[in-house]
């Protein structure tokens, strides 16, 4: 099974313990309620950590944030275990994912509301002297097509792909955005658990890559492939239902600041 697909299962042990939520409708007249928001962790360093404060000055709503990645994060809306999500990946590609280990819930009601996009960096090891590559040959990469280093004019040292498991939305963007809607497939894959992990896995083996959110890449000073052209991941909020007023003004205060930052 994907390795995804058994960290999602993990967490429907989980909500067994979690308290439900009460009803998302009792929020609507509301105007200080705390809001719980559960997801993608690269949604969460981009605008949650930085400007989480902000955000509930801007709104008087006290914010709840969860990062366990986008998967996690649409089940725990989905369960009412949270008000709302934060993923990184298009809606219909993460829907699709939960579908498999999770099929009946109440997929229509979901809305996304897109709030900022970033730049995908794809690291390698600081003694690995490949530093350009186009779109097309990573895409080859992560599909297994290409698995030697010296097939980028680099050393003869297979290529090692490292992913973080466990329903990142990073790695369903890929798969969509780059792959064209097919699974990544590299020979050589090596999953872990946070993007932190990922970027420190690919500083200590010479034949890995890996991609993570750009400002962590060079926060923690990998090196990075110069690409044709860029690759963004789009980052959304999601909803079941229509926003109560309460989370359209979380919505509208994170794509204020977002706009804000670039």
């Amino acid at each position: 099974m994907d390795e995804r697909l058994l960290n999602v299962g993990t967490h429907i042990i989980q909500r067994e313990n979690a308290g439900m939520l009460a009803v998302l409708g009792a929020m609507s007249g509301a105007i200080a309620d705390p809001l719980t928001i559960q997801g993608s962790t690269t949604f969460n360093r981009r605008l949650m950590e930085p400007h989480q404060a902000d955000i509930e000055t801007v709104t008087s709503h006290q914010l709840t944030v969860i990062p366990n990645k986008s998967t996690p994060g649409l089940i725990a809306l989905l369960e009412g275990r949270a008000h709302m999500a934060m993923i990184s990946a298009p809606l219909a590609t993460e829907i699709a994912l939960v579908q498999k280990v999770l099929p009946g819930l109440p997929f229509d009601r979901l809305q996304a509301f897109e709030i900022d996009r970033t730049r995908v960096s794809f690291a390698v090891n600081r003694s690995n002297p490949v530093r350009a590559a186009t779109l097309a040959q990573i895409a080859d990469i992560m599909l297994g097509k290409i698995d030697n280093w010296k097939e980028l004019a680099g050393p003869d040292l297979p290529i090692r792909v490292v992913l973080v498991g466990g329903g990142g939305g990073l790695t369903v963007a890929v798969e969509s955005g780059l792959l064209n809607g097919r699974e990544l497939s590299a020979t050589n894959k090596l999953y872990v658990n946070t993007p932190v992990q990922l970027i420190q896995v690919v500083n200590q083996e010479r034949g890995a890559i890996g991609f993570a959110q750009l400002a962590l890449v060079q926060k923690m000073k990998s090196p990075e492939l110069k690409t044709d052209k860029p690759f963004e991941q789009t980052l959304y909020l999601v909803t079941l239902g229509e926003p109560t007023p309460a989370m359209r003004s979380v919505i509208d205060a994170a794509r204020a600041i977002a706009a804000k930052s670039l």
